[in-house]
């Protein structure tokens, strides 16, 4: 695979027919946006997307709880907020409730699909199927320079719903790309994957940092 940064030209502008453009066709779009959305009469986690991100983070799925307060990863058990602030990704240390402000450092949040429940194992194939295609379009339309899925479940669940492929693969750097984007997986910081420590998980996430800085 290339090196991050080469490759292709990008696009000069966003792509018209998107599922979430927003404005007229051709012009930045931001999207900063924190708290709750709505999603079928429900609540999910918005969206903290923006063109030229850096790193983009991918979840399964929103949690009840992050739902419920309206930020990623906020249930106090889950070890992706002492994992980042340790991996030096920004140099100011950074809680749940900050999620959207690292925006103006080129980082975002999404998610395979955007329906909340309690665990992971609570989603449906009907998720990804209706999901996964969306995310797709979200990646190609703000083009990250790297997209990080937090977990090989997270990731082949993508490809199987949003790619049409059924593939191997492990942690790190991917040879797949998404449109412009560099692909990297992540352990999935939940308290349940008792196999990465929180050191571990700080490890990953620092190099992600040092794909991020190529």
């Amino acid at each position: 695979m290339a090196p991050l940064g080469a490759g292709p030209e990008r696009r000069a502008g966003p792509r018209c027919g998107s599922q979430i453009a927003v404005g007229k066709c051709g012009q930045a779009v931001p999207a900063v946006r924190s708290g709750s959305s709505t999603l079928g009469g429900g609540v999910t986690l918005p969206d903290h997307l923006r063109e030229g991100l850096k790193i983009l983070f991918v979840g399964l799925n929103p949690s009840q709880y992050s739902a419920e307060v309206g930020h990623y990863f906020a249930n106090p058990r889950n070890r992706f907020w002492p994992a980042f602030n340790l991996s030096g990704l920004v140099t100011r240390k950074v809680t749940s409730e900050e999620d959207a402000t690292l925006l103006g450092d080129g980082i975002g949040f999404t998610d395979v699909a955007k329906r909340p429940t309690p665990m992971g194992s609570g989603l449906r194939a009907a998720d990804f199927r209706q999901w996964a295609p969306v995310l797709k379009d979200k990646i190609i339309r703000y083009s990250p320079k790297l997209v990080c899925f937090h977990g090989l479940m997270a990731y082949k669940a993508y490809l199987q719903h949003g790619e049409g492929v059924k593939e191997q693969a492990q942690l790190g750097l991917q040879q797949r790309t998404i449109g412009f984007s560099a692909v990297f997986v992540v352990p999935n910081p939940s308290p349940a994957n008792a196999k990465y420590s929180l050191n571990d998980l700080a490890e990953w996430y620092g190099r992600l940092r040092e794909f991020s800085q190529q």
